[in-house]
Formats: C-alpha cells, sequence, structure tokens
C-alpha cells in the first residue's frame, strides 16, 4: 500500500473515532437504567457535552447490564451502548 493509501486509511479511521452522534435516537431505557423513569431531575453541568459514562445494574432477570451514556447538548442522557451478559455461578 503506498503512503497516501495509509494516510488516507488513517484520516477514515480516525474521523470516525471522534465523531459524536447527536441525531440518534440511542436504545430505549430498560428498568435500572438511569433514565428509566424518565431523564433525571439534576443535570450533568460540569461534564463535557459528548462526554460518556458507564452505569452497571443487575436486569429484573439476574443478567448484567453494562450501559454507556452520552450526555447530550441540552445536558440529557442518551443510551449509546448497551451489553447484557447473564451471571455466571461458579461451581464448587
Amino acid at each position: 500500500m503506498n503512503k497516501r493509501a495509509f494516510a488516507l486509511v488513517g484520516i477514515i479511521a480516525l474521523a470516525g473515532c471522534t465523531a459524536t452522534d447527536f441525531s440518534s435516537p440511542g436504545l430505549d431505557p430498560i428498568p435500572g437504567s438511569i433514565t428509566y423513569g424518565g431523564q433525571p431531575r439534576t443535570k450533568l453541568t460540569k461534564s463535557p457535552i459528548g462526554s460518556s459514562f458507564p452505569h452497571n445494574f443487575i436486569d429484573q432477570y439476574g443478567q448484567q447490564v453494562d450501559e454507556t451514556y452520552i450526555i447530550q447538548p441540552d445536558r440529557s442522557l442518551k443510551i449509546a451502548h448497551r451489553e447484557i451478559r447473564p451471571i455466571r455461578f461458579r461451581r464448587r
């Protein structure tokens, strides 16, 4: 691969990593999500817009849920990613 093609691939990859999509609605909240009963009353005023943070909980079915939230321009929260894993018990 020549240097120009390599640089172009690198630029495209970086552009994909740094873009924040505010237009998509995000995932629907489930019981245990921060936004399940609506948006929280307190706003995250010190966190930068577009920043993300994790939230982990056990759902009503006993599965571990890992969610990632993004702070929107209006300071509301959007669920950007969710991973659900069953809880595994160790055998003795």
